[in-house]
């Protein structure tokens, strides 16, 4: 449970003679900001094919000439482009983003590699909301069920969350007390879901059930503003705490020695996941597997220094889940996929691929 990662990749190689530790450092800096620079792209190409690709295929000459110049284009391809596909696009990259982010953190605070957002439960919480909403038509201040779904689900994920943080402040925010809550914590809320799901009505049993595939169907411009407003605002506390992060990564004796309160940064960056999480999935449902496998896939790119590691893992999220949009729309013609069902399924045979290759670059 408590696996850790890796050694960390050293920021210069003493064994290049006659270089300066000065310009080995900029080269190294140099590398990282290309290979964020080559996510970014990567990033802004899959979006603009996301937007393209759908059942009215469109070129991607089509699509940016429409969105640098909206009035140039008729009135049926301008509602396919603002209206359906770019809310759908644009909300791949942010929800996405958040869940690379995330996992990022959650993998450093808690010593392991196998740790994602869904860890802690903070995933089946926000379904439990959910489910809830739906089953019960439940109703509050005379709001919509389409605005008090998302809220439910925030707000159960957002509880959660805290409950798991208060519990693990009173026993010392430990590794082992946190990854042991949330497995309960996990456990405990599936099997209330599955309760509800057998007490519920054939009718809402199959929304909560495309709820736990997880959609970007729900994606409106509105919600995209909000996940995004989430994102920027938990971007800089992030950074903030890179320094801090990546001499955790040497060892929790060594960054407490070096004056890193380990316990605090701990319960602050879960906190910060949680928000992530729980703003990432109000909206689109559960999607495994982004927040495990984009940081692995930033590790190998940037190491383990986190003023690289942690926007590459959002780019590198971004990346996968509009891949797994283009995906959704091409694997069965003429139908949309749930886009959770893509991830899981593309995301497995890529995390074993993952732990395949660093267990043999281990070996030599």
């Amino acid at each position: 449970m408590s696996a850790a990662f890796p050694s960390s990749n050293s920021a210069v190689d003493n064994s290049v003679p006659g270089t300066s530790l000065a310009t080995q450092y900029r080269r190294f800096v140099l590398r990282r900001v290309l290979c964020l620079a080559a996510l970014a792209v990567t990033a802004v190409i899959a979006l603009l094919v996301d937007i393209a690709s759908g059942p009215s295929m469109l070129g991607l000459g089509d699509v940016i000439h429409g969105l640098l110049n909206p009035d140039s284009l008729d009135a049926g391809t301008r509602v396919i482009i603002e209206d359906i596909r770019l809310p759908y696009a644009l909300m791949a990259v942010v929800v996405g983003a958040c869940l690379g982010l995330a996992g990022a953190e959650m993998q450093t605070v808690l010593n392991n590699p196998l740790a994602s957002p869904f860890t802690l439960g903070v995933g089946a919480a926000a379904t439990l909301g959910a489910s809830l909403v739906i089953a019960f038509n439940i109703s509050f201040l005379g709001l919509a069920a389409h605005i008090l779904l998302p809220l439910s689900a925030f707000v159960f994920a957002a509880v959660a969350s805290l409950l798991i943080l208060i519990l693990s402040r009173s026993l010392g925010a430990s590794v082992h007390a946190v990854v042991l809550f949330g497995i309960a914590l996990l456990f405990g809320i599936n099997a209330v879901v599955g309760l509800i799901q057998f007490v519920a009505d054939a009718e809402s049993v199959q929304q909560i059930v495309f709820w736990t595939m997880g959609s970007l169907a729900r994606a409106s411009m509105d919600k995209v503003l909000i996940v995004a407003l989430v994102l920027a605002v938990c971007v800089p506390f992030s950074l903030r705490n890179a320094w801090a992060m990546t001499l955790l990564r040497s060892g929790e004796e060594q960054a407490r020695s070096l004056g890193i309160r380990v316990e605090r940064l701990r319960l602050t960056v879960l906190m910060r996941v949680s928000l992530l999480t729980a703003a990432a999935m109000c909206f689109v449902g559960e999607i495994g597997f982004i927040g495990l496998v984009a940081p692995h896939i930033a590790r190998l790119m940037l190491g383990e220094d986190h003023r690289f590691l942690l926007p590459g893992s959002a780019l590198a999220g971004a990346v996968l889940l509009s891949l797994s949009s283009i995906a959704s729309k091409m694997l069965v013609p003429g139908v949309v996929l749930p886009v959770g069902i893509v991830t899981a399924l593309v995301g497995i045979p890529l995390f074993i691929l993952l732990i395949i290759g660093r267990s043999r670059r281990v070996a030599l």
